[in-house]
C-alpha cells in the first residue's frame, strides 16, 4: 500500500471511500445469486423471456396440461334393433313355428298341458307361456288365413263366397293381452295368471266363439278355430330359457 502511495500513509477519507467500494461491489454479487420468486413482480416473466423448450409439462398447472377441449366427434352408427320374438299357432292348438321359448299352456277346447280338461273359463282362449316378465313388452297378433281347408263347408276356400261372414278361412277376430294385471285380467289355467303368460282370444267375425267340430270325440262340422301369428316386442333382457329348452322352428 506504501509503495502504490508512494511511501504516505492513505488519508481517513481514502480508506473509508475504499471500503465502501469492496462493500457496493461485494452487495451486487449477492443479490446477484439470491433472488427469489419473492423478488419477482407478478407479470415480471414474460414469454420472451422464457428459453424455447425450458417449460416441462409437470410446470404447468392442471388446468393448462388438459389444453383445450377440441371438436366433437362424428356420432357412432346406432346399434342393430332387437329381434321380435315370434309365434305361429293353428288350429288345433299347436305352435308350429317360433323364435324360441315359448310354451302352450291351454289352447281352444283342445290342449291342456296339465292333463286335465280346459277349463270352463278359458275354453276359446289360447294361454302361452312366454318364459319373460311381458310387463314391459308389446303383444300384437294376427288372424293367419288357410285357404286349404274348409272351415264352414261351403266348398269355398279362396275367399270368394258372396255373403257376408261367409269366408271364415280369411276372416275373424283376435284379441291378445298379458295375464295377471290386477283388477283387469284374470287368466283362468292353472297357473297361468302371471305376467309371464299371455292369452289369445280368436273369434269368429261376429264374436262368437271358434268350435273344434270333428276334430273332438262327439264333435261334428269343420274345425273353426284361427290360425294366428304372435309378435312379442320390447325389452326381452329378462327372458330366462326353460328346462327343456324350446328351440326355435321354422315353418314347415
Amino acid at each position: 500500500m506504501r509503495k502504490i502511495l508512494g511511501g504516505k500513509r492513505p488519508s481517513g477519507s481514502m480508506v473509508v471511500s475504499v471500503a465502501a467500494l469492496v462493500v457496493a461491489l461485494g452487495g451486487t454479487s449477492y443479490a446477484a445469486v439470491s433472488i427469489g420468486t419473492k423478488d419477482l413482480k407478478e407479470g415480471a416473466v414474460t414469454s420472451p423471456k422464457i428459453r424455447d423448450g425450458a417449460i416441462r409439462m409437470v410446470d404447468l398447472a392442471p388446468g393448462v396440461r388438459q389444453g383445450t377441449r377440441g371438436p366433437a366427434g362424428a356420432d357412432g352408427q346406432d346399434g342393430a334393433d332387437a329381434a321380435a320374438r315370434w309365434l305361429l299357432v293353428d288350429r288345433s292348438g299347436t305352435i308350429v313355428a317360433q323364435s324360441g321359448g315359448f310354451a302352450i299352456r291351454t289352447a281352444y277346447d283342445l290342449v291342456n298341458n296339465s292333463g286335465a280338461p280346459v277349463p270352463a273359463g278359458a275354453l276359446g282362449n289360447v294361454y302361452i307361456d312366454a318364459n319373460e316378465d311381458l310387463s314391459d313388452n308389446a303383444i300384437t297378433v294376427s288372424v293367419a288365413l288357410q285357404n286349404k281347408y274348409d272351415q264352414n263347408a261351403d266348398g269355398t276356400v279362396n275367399g270368394r263366397a258372396p255373403l257376408g261372414d261367409a269366408n271364415p278361412e280369411f276372416s275373424g277376430e283376435v284379441t291378445a293381452t298379458v295375464c295377471g294385471i290386477t283388477d283387469i285380467v284374470a287368466c283362468a289355467p292353472t297357473g297361468a295368471d302371471t305376467r309371464k303368460t299371455f292369452v289369445v282370444s280368436p273369434r269368429l267375425s261376429d264374436g262368437t266363439l271358434t268350435a273344434s267340430g270333428a276334430d273332438v270325440a262327439g264333435g261334428s262340422g269343420p274345425n273353426t278355430h284361427k290360425r294366428f301369428y304372435v309378435s312379442i316386442s320390447g325389452d326381452s333382457s329378462d327372458y330366462v330359457e326353460p328346462t327343456p329348452a324350446v328351440p326355435a322352428v321354422a315353418l314347415p
